[in-house]
């Protein structure tokens, strides 16, 4: 199988910042050819003494805003025909999984980092009007000094989905977040027994359909303590019996419909 010809890159003020990309899997998929991943100094396509890449913005206010200029003469140049361009925003949409396995699909990725009080908002206007996939992602409900960490996070993410990359395809399979919608369940290794907890016992046995299931009912019900809008999320239809008697004990039900909601709460419960 051909190994497919990905190619990304990021342009940022500090391409220092990017070194963790030579690290780990990521820094092995490059050197063996499986990632075409290329980082670029914003400050290049500057025409200024003093490189600028930022102003004060309209209608005032604290902060820089990055000139659309400067992205403008960057992007045109390093946007290809088919790219996506991205751009690590706390305002964006947030980057989950599925963006992830959408995104690995593409031939061409560019990630835009702002910095200051981000981007001028024409960069992705402008680019989105030319017909071009733009995104704006977010990696949480928070605020960083830079895109170039959430850029970090979503080459890892994208790219440890690319053939090749990670040693065994099937460890990608039952990962937190994957295709069946649920946390991944506990893992353990040796030694069995470790600050007096043991390894559970079943792991031990050899009996792989029943281990199988063990995983199965673990991922529930952690999922379920955790992230219930996981759960709701679910397709009931896809369940199977086990399933939904262990989500019963969990006070989930699964409707005709096959929809997964919370068993109403009984009002007496835990009263005198």
């Amino acid at each position: 199988m051909d190994v497919p010809d990905v190619r990304i890159d990021v342009v940022t003020i500090f391409p220092e910042y990017l070194a963790a990309l030579d690290l780990s899997l990521v820094g092995k998929a490059r050197q063996r050819g499986l990632l075409d991943l290329r980082v670029h100094d914003l400050r290049d396509w500057t025409t200024d003494r003093h490189r600028t890449v930022d102003d004060t913005p309209f209608g005032g206010g604290a902060g820089m805003v990055m000139r659309p200029d400067v992205w403008g003469r960057a992007l045109d140049e390093v946007l290809g025909a088919g790219a996506t361009l991205i751009l690590p925003t706390p305002s964006g949409e947030v980057f989950t999984q599925r963006h992830a396995d959408e995104l690995a699909t593409a031939e061409h990725l560019v990630f835009a980092c702002g910095r200051y009080e981000g981007i001028d908002a024409r960069v992705a206007e402008h680019y989105r009007a030319t017909g071009l996939d733009v995104r704006e992602l977010s990696i949480g409900d928070y605020v960083l000094n830079g895109g170039e960490v959430a850029a970090l996070v979503m080459i890892e993410a994208v790219g440890r989905l690319v053939p090749g990359m990670v040693g065994n395809p099937e460890s990608l399979v039952e990962e937190s977040h994957g295709a069946a919608g649920l946390l991944e369940y506990p893992v353990y290794t040796k030694p069995p027994r470790w600050q007096e907890i043991d390894v559970p016992d079943l792991l031990l046995s050899g009996h792989h359909a029943r281990i199988d299931r063990w995983r199965r009912d673990e991922a529930l019900r952690r999922t379920a303590g955790r992230r219930p809008e996981m759960i709701a999320a679910l397709d009931g239809t896809a369940l199977d019996k086990h399933d939904v008697a262990l989500l019963a004990e969990l006070g989930w039900t699964v409707s005709d419909d096959g929809r997964v909601v919370a068993a109403p709460r009984d009002p007496d419960a835990g009263t005198g």
